[in-house]
C-alpha cells in the first residue's frame, strides 16, 4: 500500500512539474509576444484618447469602457480563432499576413509623419452637419473598428513569436496577451483622459502645493499626449520596418538584413553599451526602412483612395462625428443623472 502511495505521489509530482513547466512556457511566451507587439500597443494608447476628445467629461469613462469591451471581443472572438485556424491548416500564410500587417504599420506611420510635416489638420476642421445623442455611438463604433486593425497587428505579431509552440500553448499565450494588453492600453487611456480632470480638481484645494501640481497636470497633458503620439508613430515605423526586414530575409532577399547586421557590428563591439547601441542601430535602420516603404505605399494607395468611393469621405465623416460629439451633452434627469 505504501509503495502504491509513493508511486501515486511521484506521478502527482511529475504532473505538477509538467504543469509548472507549461505555465513557465506560457508566461515566457506571453512576455516575448507582448514585448514584440509594443509598437502597436503604444500607438493604440496614443490613438484612442482622440476618440473621446470633446466629449462630456461624464461620458469619457463609459465610452472607454465600451471601446475596451469591443477591443476584447475583437481579439478573443474574431481574431484569435481565425489565427489559430490559419496556424493549424495554412501556417505558411503567417509570414505573408505578418508582412501585410507590417506594410500597414509603415503606411500608417509614414502617413502621420507626412501630414505632420504638411501641417494638415483637415479632420479637426470638418464641420458637424448635425448633433445628437447618437454621436457617441458613432464614435465608439469608429474606435472599435480602428482597434480591430490594431488588434489584428498585435495578435499576428504575437502569434509569429510563438509559432513553434503547440496549438493549445499558442491559444493560452494569445488569450493572456489579449487580456493583458487590452487592460493595460485602456487602463492607460482612462488615466490619460481623466488626468486633466484630476488636475482641475486639485486646483480647487486649499493647499498651494496641490494647486501647483494640479496646474502642472492641466498644462502638461497636451505635451504628454503629443509625446505619446510621437512615440507611437516612431514605434509603428520601427516595428513595421523590422517586420519587412525580417520578412524579406525569410523570403530569400538577404541584402537589406545583411546591411543592417553590418552596421550593427561596430556598435556591438563597444564595451558596456555595445548591446544597447547595436539595438539602437537596428531600430533606427528599421524605422528608416519603415518610413521609406510607407511613403512608397502612400504613393500607390493615395491616388487609389481618391478614386474609390469610400476613400474621399471617411476622414470628413470621422471629423463630423467627433464634432457632433463635442456638441453633445447628455440630458439631465430630474435626479441630476445623465440621460
Amino acid at each position: 500500500m505504501s509503495g502504491g502511495l509513493v508511486a501515486l505521489l511521484d506521478d502527482v509530482a511529475a504532473l505538477a512539474r509538467i504543469a509548472a513547466a507549461s505555465v513557465d512556457d506560457i508566461a515566457a511566451g506571453a512576455a516575448k509576444a507582448g514585448a514584440k507587439a509594443a509598437g502597436v500597443v503604444i500607438d493604440d494608447a496614443a490613438v484612442t484618447p482622440q476618440y473621446v476628445s470633446g466629449a462630456d467629461p461624464s461620458r469619457e469613462l463609459p465610452m472607454i469602457k465600451r471601446i475596451f469591451w469591443g477591443s476584447l471581443r475583437n481579439k478573443l472572438l474574431f481574431i484569435l480563432p481565425a489565427l489559430l485556424l490559419v496556424s493549424a491548416f495554412v501556417p505558411w500564410a503567417i509570414p505573408f499576413i505578418l508582412m501585410a500587417g507590417g506594410t500597414y504599420l509603415c503606411y500608417e506611420g509614414a502617413e502621420k509623419v507626412w501630414h505632420k510635416l504638411r501641417g494638415d489638420h483637415s479632420d479637426e476642421k470638418a464641420p458637424a452637419v448635425q448633433r445628437g445623442p447618437d454621436a457617441e455611438a458613432k464614435v465608439v463604433k469608429g474606435a472599435i473598428t480602428t482597434d480591430f486593425i490594431l488588434s489584428c497587428e498585435i495578435m499576428v505579431i504575437s502569434m509569429n513569436e510563438v509559432a513553434t509552440e503547440s496549438i493549445w500553448i499558442r491559444a493560452f499565450i494569445l488569450v493572456i496577451v489579449a487580456l493583458v494588453i487590452t487592460v493595460l492600453v485602456y487602463g492607460a487611456v482612462a488615466l490619460i483622459v481623466k488626468m486633466d480632470d484630476v488636475g482641475l480638481h486639485l486646483t480647487t484645494k486649499e493647499s498651494a502645493r496641490s494647486q501647483r501640481f494640479g496646474e502642472l497636470l492641466v498644462k502638461g497633458m497636451p505635451a504628454v499626449l503629443g509625446a505619446i503620439t510621437l512615440i507611437g508613430t516612431i514605434a509603428m515605423l520601427w516595428v513595421g520596418g523590422h517586420i519587412m526586414l525580417q520578412g524579406a530575409y525569410d523570403l530569400g532577399w538577404h541584402a537589406p538584413y545583411d546591411l543592417v547586421q553590418f552596421l550593427e557590428t561596430p556598435a556591438a563591439g563597444i564595451p558596456v553599451a555595445g548591446s544597447f547601441l547595436a539595438w539602437l542601430v537596428n531600430t533606427l535602420c528599421s524605422a528608416v526602412l519603415g518610413i521609406i516603404w510607407g511613403l512608397l505605399v502612400m504613393a500607390i494607395v493615395g491616388p487609389l483612395l481618391k478614386v474609390l468611393p469610400f476613400g474621399t469621405k471617411s476622414g470628413h465623416e470621422e471629423g463630423d462625428v467627433r464634432a457632433e460629439l463635442a456638441g453633445y451633452r447628455p440630458a439631465k434627469h430630474s435626479d441630476g443623472s445623465a440621460g
